[in-house]
């Protein structure tokens, strides 16, 4: 049975309606019913003696109740739990103590939650149904309340008193009393280890007792361990939770060590503790500015303004806090209800700020009607200060009251209007804002005298406002005078070089946007580059149009190359690397409690809840990924300590995701527009000759998963890919974008073409043979991979297996000039060899091809040149020389050699007249022939008439 009457349960009694928490006691007692459900408003000791707060003045019934309605959180250690485990700096779920009491009173507040309703419910319901009860069981109200609270503590009925009931205190254990008493004479001896020796025995015996915890912290405080003194400092201010002097000691050596979430968890336990003392939410308002918890920093300021009404700088924070966090409306409600409090009395400076907030969220109506009051009710007396007149100037300028407007600003003169620059800006700005730029000027004009304080700002308000009203002229003038100032400037020197631009002074704008001589080599870090005004995305975008623009693509290419690249790279970078989420202690540690170690010394020790297989795989891993981060944060320990460094642990949360560099062209791919530009950079790239940047640019742009490139975009830049492959001395890099161009045109020859072309660069034809046979396979009918193959025989000197491929082309195609000289001449070759039986049979077949291609060319120089030299190669010389004689005959003019696309063409322009003409090359064969016959003479004499220049 439980020390309240009621019994406690077990885990293993009912799970789903306690939980225990390991060292401290949370309970609440089964019931059967929702309707049963009552909180306890105290909590089981354990084996300790039950030791009673100071000052605590509670009256407490014969069943130990506390006077409230609602029951109070108290802390307390149970069973055989060690309580100095807490002690320690983390445990192996990585929480720090401060953090592991704090877990304890969410779970206690979500049981209570839990409960909460559920006594709601049923209290309700009683008193509409009271009368109905009575009819029908003839049982009165109070015999009902006793039967719905059968198995619980019972409610005292006797009347509470004031102070304590008499023998409610329990007597002190006398061994505990004299065990302390020892230790405590140990430690004023300074005999520390004899002092802990005994404080861990009373610890055992009265684990509740916050003595022993205070005396352990005072002596680690004497021994310089101050982080093991202040965890004992936070055990013994729990047990005591309304010592508020010990709380507030807490802070303190918090903040000394560093730790400023420790220190706010014990500010606000201090201001449960002493409400009254104003200081402490100061101090926890300071802290969350401190932490960047902005949100809380305004809340607590405006708790201390509801108990200093009269205090508008506390005011004026609560409400600028609101105004950075976005809660403009509350800030607003704020004011206005300090305003609704101090009719007669209030602070102009109030209504000041109230019209800030309302002009910031356009409500300029609002603003002035505020304004306008406070000068009804100050117009007998104090004067309404300026800042307020021109404001209401200003809400009449966005409300489209000019005429009023003007009326308000006249009280700003040029001759004081450096008295009140900000003023005049504000006036200025306002009128920018509605489009009256002229107007606007008069008001900036005030304030040029002293520019030089603004330190090119003026100048560059001065500038948009001529450049409003399209004065490029003097627009340009004062932006030259701004960029002086504000040399990093993007937007400004972007601006000026448009302006330079529309007026024909290109070279100025290009100088606008060129780096200065030699600042990028006297900079060493990187940090530092990625800062500078000419290295940005834009500036870069702009100058390269304009070199674009001017026809200097060298210079447009050497521009925007990099920051594409860049870009590209990046995004590509982002893709590949998915930044995967750590998770931090605490989800480790919730996962965690889903195992059940049954280990009795340890804080957190829990019953284990029904679970699947995949939540205890989980919280097994999570169990490893803990018990490993503490491995290694004892190894830097330990480290520390050995090199004499104080040792802090890094408290931070392990969710922090991966940082990557921004890009210097964010929306490089989510526009359109700039999906035309990748392309003419890729063609510009390829036009210079750059190869491998245009292949890098490609490969970049085509990689990208979330690449939003039209399908006509990705076939240009693959066709462009494909195209340049074969201009690189390693054409691999391009073999993706040739492949798909292939693979989409199986029976194009100019697609096949590049391919084969850049095998032949490879000399790797082996490789490619799968890729061939696969084609051929799919595409049964296509003509250009049977005559690659065919090539690739011959290349090795397999005339056979050429000849068979070169007939099942001709199959396809018979009527094809090129596949019948083919097919001739890897027939002649075939019976020139030594195995082959039917060797004549062989050759007249290859003839027959050979003169099949000349009836199909028209009897061309070229066709009647390969019949000789085929004649001539078997040994019919008498045949040949008479084709030689033919081809002497004809005179053929020049024709341009077939390139493909992008293919330098360099070679072919500087090839002499004739190229085309084969009378040479048959010239000089048939004088081989007269020469071997004997003909000396003729032989000269051919050479004399057709070789001999």
């Amino acid at each position: 049975m439980g020390e309240h009457g009621g019994a406690t349960p077990t885990p293993d009694a009912n799970p789903s309606n306690n939980y225990v928490i390991p060292g401290a006691t949370v309970e609440f007692d089964a019931v059967e019913h929702p309707q049963e459900l009552e909180l306890e408003s105290e909590l089981n000791l354990g084996e300790g003696e039950k030791h009673e707060e100071d000052g605590d003045n509670s009256e407490v019934s014969e069943e130990g109740d506390t006077d409230g309605e609602e029951a109070e959180y108290r802390f307390q250690f149970q069973g055989e739990m060690d309580p100095l485990s807490f002690a320690e700096e983390e445990d192996a779920s990585g929480l720090l103590p401060y953090e592991r009491f704090e877990r304890i009173e969410q779970h206690y507040e979500v049981l209570a939650s839990k409960k909460r309703p559920a006594l709601e419910a049923c209290t309700s319901e009683l008193p509409t149904k009271k009368l109905r009860q009575e009819e029908m069981l003839g049982a009165s109200f109070e015999e009902i309340m006793e039967i719905m609270n059968y198995g619980m503590r019972k409610k005292s009925r006797k009347s509470k008193q004031r102070g304590r009931r008499k023998g409610s205190k329990k007597k002190a254990n006398p061994e505990v009393t004299r065990k302390l008493g020892d230790a405590t004479l140990h430690y004023a001896h300074g005999r520390f280890e004899e002092a802990i020796g005994l404080l861990n025995e009373v610890i055992l015996l009265a684990p509740n007792l916050s003595d022993p915890y205070h005396t352990l912290a005072l002596i680690y405080t004497a021994m310089n361990e101050e982080k093991r003194a202040l965890n004992f400092y936070m055990i013994a201010a729990h047990l005591t939770p309304k010592d508020a002097s010990l709380w507030k000691l807490l802070v303190t050596r918090s903040i000394e060590q560093g730790d400023k979430r420790q220190a706010n968890y014990c500010l606000n336990k201090a201001i449960i503790a002493d409400p009254e003392d104003i200081g402490l939410r100061f101090h926890r308002a300071s802290l969350y500015i401190e932490l960047g918890e902005y949100k809380k920093a305004a809340d607590s300021y405006e708790q201390i303004s509801r108990l200093r009404p009269d205090n508008v700088e506390v005011l004026s924070k609560a409400t600028q806090l609101y105004r950075k966090c976005g809660q403009h409306e509350r800030a607003v409600c704020m004011l206005e209800d300090n305003l609704r409090n101090h009719v007669n009395d209030a602070n102009l400076s109030v209504v000041d700020l109230l019209a800030s907030i309302l002009m910031e969220i356009n409500a300029y109506a609002k603003a002035l009607d505020h304004i306008e009051h406070a000068q009804q009710v100050y117009s007998t007396g104090q004067e309404i200060p300026l800042c307020l007149t021109i404001k209401a100037g200003v809400c009449h300028v966005h409300l489209g009251h000019l005429e009023k407007a003007e009326a308000h600003f006249n009280a700003l003169k040029p001759e004081n209007a450096s008295n009140h620059p900000d003023l005049v800006i504000d006036v200025a700005d306002s009128l920018v804002n509605v489009g009256q730029y002229e107007s606007a000027l008069k008001y900036y004009v005030m304030l040029e005298e002293d520019a030089n304080k603004y330190n090119g700002y003026l100048h560059l308000k001065i500038a948009r406002c001529y450049a409003s009203l399209t004065k490029r002229a003097q627009a340009i003038e004062y932006y030259y005078k701004a960029v002086e100032k504000l040399n990093d400037s993007v937007d400004a020197r972007l601006t000026l070089s448009s302006l330079l631009l529309e007026e024909d002074r290109d070279d100025e704008a290009i100088s606008m946007l060129s780096p200065p001589l030699a600042s990028e080599a006297a900079l060493d870090t990187e940090s530092d580059m990625s800062k500078l005004w000419w290295r940005n995305g834009k500036i870069k975008l702009k100058l390269s149009q304009i070199y674009k623009a001017k026809g200097s693509f060298e210079a447009y290419a050497d521009v925007l190359f990099p920051i594409i690249h860049e870009t590209l790279f990046i995004e590509t970078v982002q893709q590949k690397v998915k930044a995967r989420k750590r998770l931090s202690r605490g989800v480790l540690s919730e996962r965690v409690k889903v195992l059940d170690d049954h280990q009795t010394d340890n804080v957190f020790h829990g019953f284990r809840p029904v679970a699947s297989s995949a939540d205890l795989s989980k919280a097994s891993r999570a169990k490893r990924l803990l018990q490993k981060k503490a491995a290694v944060r004892e190894a830097k320990r330990a480290a520390a300590l050995a090199a004499g460094i104080d040792w802090k642990s890094d408290d931070s949360d392990d969710e922090s995701p991966q940082v990557f560099r921004e890009p210097p062209l964010p929306d490089l791919l989510k526009e359109e527009g700039n999906h035309d530009m990748i392309v003419d950079l890729c063609k510009s790239l390829s036009s210079l000759r750059r190869y491998w940047d245009a292949l890098e640019i490609i490969n970049l742009s085509l990689k990208l998963e979330c690449n939003t490139l039209s399908v006509q975009r990705k076939e240009e830049l693959r066709t462009l890919g494909a195209q340049i492959a074969y201009n690189i001395s390693d054409p691999a890099h391009g073999w993706d974008c040739v492949r798909y161009i292939v693979s989409r045109h199986p029976y194009s020859f100019s697609a096949w073409n590049c391919y084969y072309k850049g095998i032949l660069r490879n000399n790797r034809i082996a490789k490619h043979n799968k890729f061939l046979h696969n084609m051929r396979v799919k595409h049964k009918d296509s003509v250009p991979p049977i005559l690659i193959s065919a090539h690739q025989f011959t290349m090795i000197s397999q005339h056979q297996a050429a000849a068979r491929e070169y007939l099942e082309a001709h199959k396809l195609m018979p009527d094809n000039p090129f596949i019948n000289l083919c097919a001739g001449t890897a027939l002649i070759n075939l019976a020139l060899g030594h195995r082959l039986q039917n060797k004549h049979q062989t050759l007249l077949q290859g003839l027959a091809f050979l003169y099949n291609n000349s009836r199909l060319c028209g009897d061309s120089q070229e066709a009647l040149y390969n019949i000789a030299r085929a004649y001539h190669h078997v040994g019919l010389v008498s045949l040949a020389a008479t084709y030689y004689e033919k081809v002497l005959a004809i005179r053929e003019k020049d024709y341009p050699i077939p390139v493909l696309p992008n293919e330098n063409q360099d070679h072919v322009d500087d090839k002499k007249p004739g190229y085309c003409d084969l009378r040479r090359e048959a010239a000089y064969n048939l004088h081989l022939i007269y020469k071997k016959s004997g003909a000396l003479d003729l032989a000269r004499q051919v050479l004399k008439d057709h070789v001999v220049l």
